[in-house]
């Protein structure tokens, strides 16, 4: 089966999940899949996803995975305990196939129940999908790829630029992400004296030595939607709650959940020094990190102690510009996904899929993220989305 280990999955997965456990334990929350290929026909291959699912649904943590989670200082031991006694329920989950060949898949339940679903559901779909179209895969075409962009990290003045995996959810397939994962290791080396900064997924952090990234994703800001206060403090509530879970560790706030106007008028000088930094996820990345640096000079916080992390569709190329442009005014890190994991050839022979699963409603409200990225914002209440603009003085697209 493809996922056999509960620790084969992000590592914010985790850490968000703790922040339930302890602050929302009551919560209860739907999500949605959502394709973003036009046409792309994954309705003939339900009973494969339902079956590796249901194998999905009969996993627990083993003893050896536990303790290594034990090991990670901001992990507490209650939750440990929790996971457990931790197994994924098969009720909480629907898979529909629809007549346009497409799928519906619908989570639904107490959000501690239901939080782990969202990565290994999604690998899950992509090897399904891709051992069916491409039944004998182009590695040689994958494996001159990664090694063109090995070749073009290790260009001269470029040795103190690192970068991560963040690509489980969207890999061609287990298989070449752990040899993706071990030739990066083996030619940009990994720790602190490599290229190789680590992984986001905690199974092969674990199995290949290799340090596991993460902090909060996009879902743990939208629950706060309808955990928090009121709509306008949402934000401000999620970082508080953040802040009070983790005591200044996993310090690194999501920039992109209302747009970056937003995010700035409530990331005072209080989240600022708090902070050890920012994610970037969505629209001009460049023109993001002008802006965050000058928001912190504002703020009399020195940019030299604050990492810049960049996530959203990187390329090395992309990579490269972004480093040049910023080394030497910040600490910086880069997350690359899809084109690690999922870069084995060009269109029409293939064509990596931009599969998503978000959070839609909490404690049976709508939730959703506004995103400076069009095509990202995910939501099935219009009238929502515009009321969320309006609190947070958020200009309506054109």
């Amino acid at each position: 089966m493809i996922i056999t280990s509960l620790l084969d999955t992000d590592l914010y997965k985790f850490t968000m999940m703790q922040v339930v456990l302890h602050q929302f334990p009551a919560a209860q929350v739907q999500y949605k899949f959502k394709c973003r290929n036009p046409g792309v026909q994954l309705a003939p291959f339900v009973d494969e996803i339902r079956d590796e699912i249901r194998s999905l649904c009969s996993l627990r943590f083993q003893e050896a995975e536990l303790a290594y989670l034990r090991s990670m200082r901001f992990i507490k031991s209650d939750f440990v305990d929790f996971l457990g006694l931790f197994r994924l329920n098969e009720k909480y989950i629907q898979v529909t196939p629809l007549p346009s060949g497409e799928i519906e898949i619908s989570i639904q339940g107490p959000w501690l129940h239901v939080i782990p679903f969202e990565i290994p559901v999604l690998a899950i779909i992509n090897e399904v999908y891709f051992r069916n179209t491409q039944p004998v895969p182009d590695f040689i075409e994958g494996r001159r790829r990664l090694d063109a962009k090995i070749q073009q990290l290790r260009a001269d003045g470029l040795q103190e630029l690192k970068i991560a995996d963040y690509g489980t959810r969207r890999r061609f397939s287990k298989a070449w992400h752990e040899e993706v994962l071990r030739v990066l290791v083996a030619r940009l080396g990994a720790g602190a004296k490599g290229q190789f900064a680590g992984t986001s997924n905690v199974f092969y952090a674990m199995k290949l030595g290799l340090t596991p990234l993460g902090t909060m994703a996009h879902e743990y800001l939208q629950a706060c939607q309808a955990l928090g206060p009121r709509l306008r403090d949402s934000q401000v509530f999620g970082f508080e709650m953040w802040a009070k879970e983790y005591r200044g560790d996993l310090g690194i706030a999501l920039s992109d959940v209302y747009g970056m106007d937003a995010f700035l008028r409530d990331f005072d000088m209080y989240f600022c020094k708090l902070f050890d930094g920012a994610r970037h996820d969505s629209g001009d990345p460049f023109r993001w990190g002008e802006r965050l640096l000058a928001h912190y000079k504002q703020n009399r916080v020195d940019p030299l102690t604050k990492t810049l992390i960049f996530s959203d569709g990187l390329t090395v190329p992309r990579t490269i510009e972004l480093y040049q442009q910023f080394r030497g005014r910040c600490l910086l890190a880069f997350g690359i996904g899809t084109n690690l994991t999922n870069d084995m050839g060009d269109p029409p022979n293939h064509i990596p899929l931009q599969i998503v699963i978000k959070l839609t409603r909490c404690n049976g409200q709508p939730v959703a993220k506004l995103s400076d990225s069009p095509g990202k914002t995910m939501c099935d209440d219009e009238k929502y989305i515009a009321y969320l603009r309006q609190v947070f003085e958020i200009e309506t697209p054109a």
